[in-house]
């Protein structure tokens, strides 16, 4: 009894949000750690002093339309899923997740919001979050399928470590998935509940191949701005090779295990880098500014986005205010009488009656 109770402690312990919370800032934190001491703060400090303003603007205009592309991408999925939304406002919405998501850890809070305030208004949260976590998972997805073509074709150097990594983190995922299944009667109802929910919102090929292509896009975005960033610091890269490593960093940029975007980011960024023979510190460079840049580059967007919501939100108050039948039918404000004509002389001259 005492051995059930110590197991499902740990149980509910490890499942719980602050933990994965933890040890995902360990684990990036400790990353970051590790950086600075293998190269020193000195490639951090000038990924940041190579800031500029053509580099902003750059990356300013490739996240408004990577945000465009991924809000469309949103839209198509949720409503197939029956919980629908405009498109400019799928637009803020996503503007302000991605802000959250690079300020705060694991790099999905911002996904959780966005969910949570799509489902208020849509009356189903649940439905609204999976219209997330599909859309999310069509994104990864593309972007790995993007990620081994590219590898493949010129970045022979990488598939010794690259590949297996991503042969070994399937096989875990799909070994798991198997257990957990032939397990349980319970989780094989989820898995296929899930398969079910990934395919209704899926299930036409038109809106598969439309969030795909918008996948497409919002990767090509992601690859541009990091080329901006590696220019900026002054590394020169023949452009497949710059294409190889942006896939690869981005890749990097997608493990969870990080500090608002930083740490497995920087480290594969040196890595990577280091063996294409331009050095682990220009890598580490370029991963810092491009860090900087995917947070100013939404920022007019989030601000924007707030603008509009609280502009939206007064014009709504109005017009309720004006459909409410005890504010419609006040009486109107009565004007100010004004004193007879005859009286005005008297008043300029400084008389008075009874004076």
């Amino acid at each position: 009894m005492t051995r059930r109770i110590a197991l499902e402690r740990a149980r509910a312990v490890v499942g719980s949000r602050w933990f994965r919370l933890t040890v995902r800032v360990v684990i990036g934190g400790g990353v970051l750690v590790a950086i600075v001491a293998r190269v020193g703060a000195g490639p951090f400090l000038h990924g940041l002093q190579s800031l500029n303003g053509a580099a902003i603007g750059a990356a300013v205009v490739l996240a408004a339309i990577a945000t465009a592309a991924a809000a469309w991408r949103w839209q198509l999925i949720a409503r197939r899923l029956g919980v629908g939304l405009g498109w400019p406002t799928a637009v803020g919405m996503y503007y302000q997740s991605q802000f959250l998501n690079t300020v705060l850890p694991g790099g999905v809070i911002g996904d959780v919001q966005r969910a949570v305030g799509h489902g208020r208004r849509a009356d189903s949260v649940r439905m609204a979050a999976r219209a997330v976590a599909v859309e999310r998972a069509v994104g990864q997805v593309v972007q790995l399928g993007i990620a081994v073509v590219i590898v493949m074709l010129f970045g022979a150097e990488f598939e010794g470590v690259l590949f297996p990594a991503i042969g070994v983190v399937l096989v875990v995922l799909a070994v798991a998935a198997v257990a957990a299944a032939w397990a349980s009667i319970r989780v094989r109802r989820v898995l296929r509940h899930e398969v079910d929910e990934l395919r209704a919102g899926l299930g036409s090929p038109a809106v598969a191949i439309q969030a795909v292509a918008a996948s497409v896009v919002v990767v090509c975005c992601h690859v541009a701005t990091f080329a901006v960033a590696t220019f900026a610091v002054g590394i020169d890269v023949p452009p497949l090779r710059l294409l190889t490593l942006a896939i690869v960093v981005l890749l990097a940029a997608s493990i969870p295990f990080n500090i608002g975007g930083w740490g497995p980011r920087e480290g594969v960024a040196g890595w990577a880098f280091a063996v294409a023979g331009f050095g682990a510190a220009a890598g580490v460079s370029a991963a810092t500014l491009f860090g900087v840049l995917a947070i100013l580059s939404v920022v007019p967007g989030v601000i924007v986005a707030r603008l509009a919501s609280l502009i939206t939100r007064r014009s709504h108050r109005d017009r309720q205010a004006l459909r409410d039948p005890q504010l419609r039918d006040l009486p109107r404000r009565v004007p100010r009488q004004r004193r007879p004509a005859e009286a005005r002389p008297l008043e300029r001259s400084g008389l008075r009656s009874g004076g």
